[in-house]
């Protein structure tokens, strides 16, 4: 890898740091839901710093070409990151699905305070023209 690619490649990397940390610090993301992209992030700097890792780690895991490797891990980020997205995406699910309940049992409860006080009304209605025939 050529020192000009290096550097580019550091560059985009800290620029894309800067942008996840900056979101984190504005509330944009949470720090939990960008754990995957911040580890990403650094492995990355790391195998631009150190271009012979890859081949390094590739001839150890029995990959044939660092590409490979490169593909590889490319593809483990994106489960690691589906995954996280999924689990996300389970208690934003289940935390509606308690809120809809919680507002449905709400709403009928409103609904029954109104019938009642609508009862009462009019039966204060009916004793006040009651009383007010018998005057």
């Amino acid at each position: 890898m050529s020192l000009r690619i290096q550097i580019i490649l550091l560059i985009l990397l800290a620029i894309g740091l800067a942008v996840i940390i900056n979101m984190v610090r504005k509330r944009d993301l949470e720090l939990k839901y960008v754990l995957a992209w911040l580890f990403a992030d650094i492995v990355l700097v790391f195998l631009v710093l150190f271009p012979g890792m890859i081949r390094s780690i590739s001839r150890l895991l029995g990959i044939y070409s660092p590409m490979n490797m490169i593909f590889f891990l490319g593809f483990l980020l994106s489960l690691v990151i589906i995954f996280t997205l999924t689990v996300a995406l389970s208690k934003v699910t289940a935390n509606v699905r308690r809120m809809s309940q919680t507002i449905a049992l709400l709403h009928k409860e409103l609904q029954e305070l109104q019938a009642e006080y609508k009862t009462e009304r009019e039966q204060e209605s009916d004793r006040r023209t009651s009383w007010d025939r018998s005057k």
